[in-house]
């Protein structure tokens, strides 16, 4: 454990080892940068799960990919070299199918449904697949943020807007069918190729929280900032079933009410952080508009995007989708 010091989020705790090692060291990777709420929010958990036990949990925090790629990690954590991950639902679904229904286009019209889906029978739904998986998900999935549609060429505000659009996607089939029900041009890049593809005009626009759009700069080579909201994404936070199992009663129950309590903080912080980023990003020349979703998901399902994926979730992870957001298929 020595040595991992230099990695952790700034704490005065992390350089006072104690004089006995902790009874249960456990590792904890996750793909954000250590300033982002999330690692902000989990050192404090950490801190204060070490003193609730008296110092028998320890839990080191490894942020920014430093164990590798999101696909290596949950390797890891899957053969147990490491204990805990957070990680999108939209990755977790090449394991766990019914991890990526949060992402459905313009099923949630704001973050209030969301959590009333993701914290009641829904997320319960997906919390018993990931088990299946051998992995254990804590009860509250935290916060990524929507996802906006942003352009070089025009504002987005209706469905029509959308036809022949040339956008750039994750590689993803739930994006790719998306936009293709949208009669876009969809168009899979690396992240890493993003900003060149919209400075070049390979593709007109592409889509992403507000956070990603800011840090990327996207704002340079885009003009216009589309508040469509149109996915909604968060991270599971995950462990692998024979560690959390491996901790006595007591400790577990310690565990799951710190990282659980940090998620809502985070939730809330990352709330601030977009009100905050927009405002910032409009001071970049982001000309902003919010379209209305309702002409979006007619347009969905006219073309057959939710049977089609209602067919692929199944019935029951469907009816719990639409008990909360309503008909969509």
């Amino acid at each position: 454990m020595a040595g991992t010091a230099a990695t952790l989020v700034a704490s005065p705790f992390i350089m006072r080892r104690p004089a006995h090692a902790a009874e249960f060291s456990y590792k904890y990777a996750n793909n954000l940068p250590v300033s982002h709420p999330m690692n902000i929010r989990a050192q404090e958990a950490a801190d204060k799960i070490k003193a609730e036990t008296g110092g028998r949990f320890e839990l080191s925090i490894f942020p920014s990919s430093q164990l590798g790629s999101d696909t290596d990690t949950l390797s890891q954590l899957r053969s147990g070299a490491v204990e805990f991950f957070t990680l999108s639902g939209l990755i977790l679904s090449t394991l766990v199918p019914a991890a990526s229904i949060n992402g459905i286009g313009f099923a949630f019209p704001d973050s209030a449904t969301v959590w009333k889906a993701m914290d009641g029978d829904l997320g319960a739904h997906v919390r018993k697949q990931i088990e299946k998986s051998n992995l254990v998900a804590m009860e509250k999935i935290w916060d990524n943020g929507f996802r906006h549609i942003t352009s070089s060429t025009k504002p987005i505000v209706a469905p029509d807007d959308l036809k022949n659009f040339k956008i750039r996607v994750p590689v993803s089939p739930l994006w790719t069918s998306m936009f293709t029900a949208f009669q876009s041009s969809p168009a899979s890049i690396n992240f890493n190729e993003v900003y060149s593809s919209l400075q070049t005009k390979v593709v007109e626009g592409q889509e992403n929280p507000l956070a990603i759009i800011s840090t990327a700069k996207l704002y340079e080579v885009q003009k216009y900032c589309s508040l469509t909201s149109h996915m909604w994404d968060g991270f599971w936070f995950l462990s692998n079933r024979r560690a959390w199992e491996a901790l006595p009663d007591d400790i577990r129950t310690v565990v799951a009410k710190h990282i659980n309590a940090a998620g809502l903080a985070e939730r809330d912080d990352v709330a601030k952080l977009t009100e905050t980023l927009q405002a910032d990003l409009k001071t970049k020349g982001l000309e902003f508009n919010t379209p209305d979703p309702v002409p979006f998901r007619d347009a969905l399902r006219k073309a057959g995007f939710y049977s089609e994926w209602k067919g692929k979730y199944g019935e029951e992870a469907w009816g719990l989708l639409e008990k909360v957001v309503g008909q969509l298929a």
